[in-house]
């Protein structure tokens, strides 16, 4: 079996690697997997970076048995193992694992109110604004995944434009101008020369737009485009359509990039406004799903021309902590896989994206529920689903738009990263792990 990870060690996916050598292995290989209660911590150390790998997916899944069945003195067992075997700046089992072990505990906590507020009393409440758009950044600067979105976005909305003199574009998370000023100076190349472009930023913090609104005004005034930005102080789960304030005879295009999964959140409350369980609210129909439903509903209202969608491609929306932390291994080893192949592992910035972004993702999907978990990731199909539902029909994302995409990631110079299609849409994986899917869509009348 350690054979097996060797041979593939060549490859850039180490974390990936021992998660599928795992899914074909027992639990109880005594070889590889020790049992907690025979292993002194001593010899733990001792293990190779591959075994020590498998080991740490072993006791992972261990723990998270032990949480989901309330056996807390065996959790607490094995989160003492993880804690000796992880490490944030290890090699990339033991990065995953760190987080995962830290989402964990965080779960079992959870299940002592009192002492989880103790403990967190005096943290501030208030989100670091500078921080927050740094970390964006550098997932923007580290990944392609954001530059793949942006482009197939600007192009699907550059098609569904073309003639159009006046176009409105609705950004629902506006947090980074790189797109839009993509898209202002392909306008500009247009034969028939640029529309009267107005762009709707959505964001809760009002510094990060008036930073977006500096940057678009300064880039059409030097090429002398029409334009105007309005910005929106909202969060997307408190957004009145209204204050998108879209005009007759505007052509518009919506575009949401990993927004639309947080909506997902607000539909796990009962009438009487009581949180449901996470299996009552995994049930619940695509057709009577609450706020993402009236959200998509109201969109379509607007009558845009063109809605692209990014989101992640991933089922960490499960109804147990198991499902979800299953499929998020996956998912997580993959992300972390793609930093190994390019940051050095003592990179600051690195660690930065690793705990502030993936972190506290894996902390959501794992830690939390009802109304709290709001990283509900689902794969392509069932957002079809949902879109479809609330009166839009796909637009195949067009050949040239796939060819640009994939000589982007071409040209990032990594082979691990592809694009493949899946119903006319993309679908951007590591190695054969899909990550995010990107859609497009036209109001279906």
């Amino acid at each position: 079996m350690v054979a097996m990870f060797q041979e593939d060690n060549g490859t850039s996916s180490v974390a990936s690697s021992l998660l599928q050598v795992f899914s074909t292995m027992s639990l109880t290989r005594p070889t590889l997997l020790p049992s907690p209660s025979s292993s002194p911590f001593h010899s733990l150390k001792d293990l190779k970076p591959e075994e020590r790998g498998l080991y740490l997916i072993h006791l992972l899944l261990t723990c998270a048995n032990h949480v989901a069945s309330g056996s807390l003195q065996n959790a607490n067992a094995a989160l003492e193992q993880l804690s000796l075997l992880s490490s944030p700046d290890g090699d990339t089992m033991q990065r995953v694992a760190a987080y995962f072990t830290e989402a964990l505990a965080n779960r079992i906590l959870k299940s002592w109110p009192g002492l989880y507020k103790a403990l967190n009393a005096t943290q501030t409440r208030t989100s670091n604004v500078s921080e927050e758009v740094h970390v964006r950044r550098l997932f923007f600067d580290m990944f392609p995944i954001l530059k793949v979105s942006y482009l197939l976005t600007n192009r699907a909305i550059l098609e569904a434009m073309e003639g159009e003199k006046m176009v409105h574009v609705i950004d629902l998370d506006a947090s980074e101008p790189a797109q839009w000023l993509a898209l202002i100076q392909a306008f500009n190349s247009r034969p028939e020369g640029p529309p009267h472009l107005r762009i709707t930023g959505v964001h809760h913090q009002k510094e990060v737009l008036d930073q977006m609104a500096h940057r678009l005004i300064e880039e059409a005034e030097k090429l002398d485009i029409p334009f105007q930005f309005n910005p929106v102080v909202s969060s997307l789960q408190c957004l009145n359509v209204e204050q998108l304030r879209v005009k007759t005879g505007e052509a518009l295009a919506v575009s949401s990039v990993l927004q639309l999964h947080n909506l997902l959140a607000s539909d796990v409350t009962s009438n009487n406004g009581h949180s449901l369980s996470g299996d009552s609210a995994s049930s619940l129909p695509l057709s009577n799903s609450g706020k993402i439903d009236s959200f998509l509903n109201a969109i379509w209202g607007l009558s845009p021309k063109i809605m692209v969608v990014t989101e992640q491609d991933s089922d960490h929306n499960g109804s147990t902590v198991m499902e979800r932390l299953l499929e998020s291994l996956y998912t997580y080893a993959a992300l972390f896989d793609c930093l190994e192949t390019k940051v050095p592992r003592t990179s600051q910035d690195r660690m930065k994206v690793e705990k502030m972004l993936f972190g506290e993702e894996i902390k959501n999907i794992i830690a939390c529920e009802g109304s709290e978990r709001r990283e509900r990731h689902e794969k392509l199909e069932k957002w079809s689903q949902r879109i479809d539902l609330a009166g839009f029909g796909n637009v195949p994302l067009s050949y040239y738009a796939m060819l640009q995409a994939r000589r982007l990631l071409q040209g990032y110079g990594f082979d691990g990263y592809r694009i493949k299609e899946e119903s006319g849409c993309a679908v951007i994986c590591w190695q054969d792990r899909p990550l995010y899917s990107v859609s497009a869509w036209r109001c279906r009348k």
